[in-house]
């Protein structure tokens, strides 16, 4: 808020007997809503007189201005979408690389249990055979 501002609240504040902080006939909501009454007022005569600045000064400097604005704004809105994609792209990368690290283990888990049953296979026809009792016996 500007010292203007200040200055002008402190008048208004001054001159309305029930802006007052201590009058006995408003309560404190009540005083609230005037303290936000008298700060709207202050920005609608700010607004208005920045309107009333834009008015007379030529409108190819408003202009100029609204295109340095257009131009920093495409810069932005350029870099915002590089870094979405960026993301998007990396995402991708990590979700294809944890596919591949899957897929390896469960090649290899197929691997072992090939091997496995050709271990098993091996045994069976090269005509040992159990016999129950921890031993070996070869036909």
């Amino acid at each position: 808020m500007s010292p203007d501002a200040d200055a002008n609240a402190s008048r208004s504040h001054s001159h309305n007997p029930l802006l007052g902080p201590d009058h006995p006939l408003v309560s404190d909501l009540e005083q609230e809503v005037l303290d936000e009454y008298a700060r709207l007022s202050r920005n609608v005569n700010q607004l208005s007189d920045k309107l009333a600045d834009l008015a007379g000064s030529p409108a190819s400097l408003t202009l100029d201005g609204l295109r340095l604005l257009e131009r920093k704004t495409a810069t932005v809105c350029t870099l915002l979408k590089a870094s979405v994609y960026s993301i998007v792209l990396q995402q991708q990368i990590w979700n294809e690389n944890e596919e591949q690290q899957q897929q390896q283990q469960q090649q290899q888990e197929h691997d072992e249990q090939e091997r496995q049953f050709q271990d098993q296979e091996y045994h069976t026809h090269t005509g040992g055979a159990y016999d129950g009792d921890g031993d070996v016996t070869f036909q």
